[in-house]
């Protein structure tokens, strides 16, 4: 299935995936180049390099570890891309395009891009290196396609994280998208903005609300200073959950359509296939929208998306309106947890 076509099946919000869709997702999905992928990443390894890049599948304390600060605040373990050789390279960036759509990809490489943008900006004022190639790479498990396994890019303001169950399904949760600066004022990358889609929608879906649809959605005046959920392991759904889609207008689901879509969007087509499937069976009417803080360009706001299974947070961080932090959140799905379980169950009984 095309993206093209994920695009008209839910054009009108209802979500409706429709038979092939469905039928797909309850199929073994082929994900034999995701483990093409990381097999030849590992393949790449020095015997000393895989011992800080492959871990245990049940090494949990390290599979759950994730956070988007710079690397002097929190360790980070893996395989630095400033370690690799141009093969290696090529190779975690392959691994990256199974996981991640052509345009996700590309947002992906725009925020490590901001790093070194920040350091010309800030000249050695600050203590964090802001370094572009303090990004790891690990793997936990042994890729197959039959197998349990996961994957992990991270770095600051950058964490994605893929989870492979039985070799057919893959959770891609926790997901955290950040920039700083959001729009990039000076130099030849002026009016760089990588998770402009995401901004802009936010903001259309908020313009195009009535005065009563507002008073609902307008949650709090002051913004909070990050996401809400942090870097919690687990997250429950969070309240108050502003406006809810049961309310909106054909045009107000199609912006809020166009809202999670580009959340969707980052990801590879069978990926976004799954998390629109998870939208839809939570219910679009129980979706909710709420915004904190400023609402016009240029002052500090956030939002959060919520619906039964899934939250989305975006937040103009520590007061600055020009340093966004964002994520995607499975209530049960993240890391695998819920179908880690389930599948536990089944092997037992």
């Amino acid at each position: 299935m095309k993206r093209s076509t994920i695009g008209r099946v839910v054009a009108g919000f209802g979500l409706a995936l429709a038979a092939g869709v469905s039928a797909k997702l309850e199929s073994r999905r082929d994900i034999s180049q995701m483990v093409d992928g990381a097999t030849a990443f590992i393949e790449s390894l020095s015997d000393e390099q895989r011992t800080r890049g492959v871990y245990a599948f049940d090494d949990t304390e390290e599979r759950f570890s994730f956070h988007f600060v710079p690397g002097e605040v929190f360790e980070r373990h893996g395989v630095s891309l400033k370690e690799m050789n141009s093969e290696q390279k090529a190779r975690t960036h392959a691994l990256l395009g199974t996981g991640l759509s052509q345009s996700g990809h590309m947002t992906a490489m725009e925020i490590i891009e901001l790093e070194g943008i920040l350091q010309a900006v800030e000249a050695g004022s600050t203590q964090f290196s802001r370094d572009p190639e303090l990004y790891l790479m690990s793997v936990f498990g042994t890729p197959s396609t039959d197998g349990t396994w996961g994957w992990r890019f991270e770095g600051h303001h950058l964490s994605l994280h893929f989870t492979i169950v039985d070799g057919n399904l893959t959770v891609s949760a926790p997901t955290f998208l950040a920039t700083s600066p959001a729009t990039v004022m000076d130099g030849p990358r002026k009016g760089l903005r990588p998770l402009a889609a995401q901004e802009d929608a936010g903001r259309a879906l908020l313009a195009s609300l009535t005065p009563a649809q507002r008073e609902a959605a307008i949650i709090d005046d002051v913004a909070p200073t990050n996401i809400v959920t942090g870097v919690a392991v687990e997250v429950d759904p969070l309240s108050p959950t502003g406006v809810m889609a049961s309310d909106f207008s054909r045009e107000q689901r199609g912006l809020l359509r166009e809202l999670i879509l580009s959340y969707v969007n980052v990801m590879s087509e069978d990926i976004a296939a799954l998390r629109l499937a998870g939208v839809r069976d939570g219910g679009i009417d129980g979706i909710g929208f709420a915004w904190a803080g400023g609402t016009e360009v240029g002052t500090v706001g956030y939002y959060r998306v919520q619906g039964p299974s899934f939250l989305i947070e975006f937040d103009y961080t520590a007061r600055d309106p020009n340093h966004v932090h964002s994520a995607w959140r499975d209530f049960d799905g993240d890391f695998g947890r819920d179908v880690l379980m389930e599948h536990l169950q089944q092997t037992q009984h």
